[in-house]
């Protein structure tokens, strides 16, 4: 996912969401104590101003994206938040029992709320939306997206919930977060690697290009072979690129021995190696004095889908 696509498509922010919904409020009871018990089928009162809301009254948003928190940077804004409070509001929502317990369930601000439990806290500052499932997970994923929280593997789980959950096509989940359809295509490819290499993209030991690379070999064992290969060499991604190729096309390697190849013009290489990268499929430049053809080489569906879309067809 390139930085471009991200800013283009990130900078509506949260609220674009959702325009012009009102904001249902809470009675003082549920809201001034943790241990304070909530009223029966309380009466919400409309405003726009954010809460005071027991930090025990909220229970963790269903639709997380992240799985991973660091706790020492938990621990300094628990200290931050100790210090000078939270700075920015939470955004919760009713739950679907409120009239009956109460309580509230996070959209985002999970850190937050979770530091201000570990600092102590019995409420939190909260803006309360009347949002549907739907809208909620949106406002999940695009606020991970614009901070920048997610790992590959996370976000390629996320669009992947709202496929499975929500049936929505890829074209939607684009123009819902803001990306490009090829890059919604390209983290959803990530879920077929096996599951070891999952675990080493989400660690941050493989990078979203150097799980790309790997992907065009689509068997299972060649695939965790060759990462075992790019960790123990600390390959780069080009590089990771180079061998994949090797293993899919050994029959190249005597030729390349044989006869030598021209040298190509450097102009030719570097767009052949920005269209490998931007596509994560097997690209090759013939180029005589001008002239020539493109090669691009694909292993299914996806590949012939996300090619069509960086083309531009819809």
């Amino acid at each position: 996912m390139s930085t471009a696509d991200k800013k283009r498509g990130l900078g509506r922010g949260l609220e674009s969401l959702l325009p012009g919904r009102p904001t249902p409020s809470v009675p003082s009871s549920v809201v001034t104590t943790a241990k304070a018990e909530p009223e029966a089928a309380p009466k919400a009162e409309i405003t726009g101003k954010p809460l005071e809301i027991a930090v025990e009254l909220i229970d963790r948003n269903p639709f997380q994206t992240r799985t991973q928190f660091d706790e020492e940077k938990l621990d300094e804004l628990a200290k931050s938040i100790t210090a000078s409070g939270v700075v920015q509001p939470i955004v919760v929502r009713l739950s679907d029992k409120h009239k009956e317990d109460g309580r509230y369930v996070l959209i985002t601000g999970e850190r937050r709320w979770l530091a201000s439990k570990k600092a102590g806290k019995a409420t939190v500052p909260a803006m309360v939306r009347e949002v549907s499932n739907v809208q909620a997970m949106e406002m999940t994923i695009v606020e991970n997206l614009q901070r920048a929280d997610l790992n590959p593997m996370e976000q390629a789980h996320a669009y992947a919930r709202l496929s499975r959950e929500f049936h929505m096509t890829q074209e939607q989940m684009a123009e819902r977060t803001g990306q490009s359809r090829a890059s919604v295509a390209n983290f959803l490819r990530l879920l077929k690697l096996p599951q070891a290499v999952q675990m080493l993209v989400e660690a941050g030991s493989l990078t979203f290009g150097h799980a790309r690379a790997l992907l065009a070999l689509e068997n299972a064992e060649a695939i965790e072979k060759a990462a075992s290969k790019v960790m123990a060499l600390n390959l780069s991604v080009r590089s990771t690129e180079s061998m994949v190729q090797g293993i899919i096309h050994p029959e190249l390697k005597p030729e390349k021995e044989e006869k030598p190849k021209q040298p190509v013009d450097p102009n030719v290489r570097d767009a052949q190696d920005q269209l490998r990268r931007s596509l994560g499929l097997r690209v090759q430049i013939e180029d005589k004095n001008g002239k020539g053809r493109v090669i691009i080489e694909y292993t299914g569906v996806d590949d012939f889908d996300a090619i069509l879309s960086a083309l531009g067809n819809k």
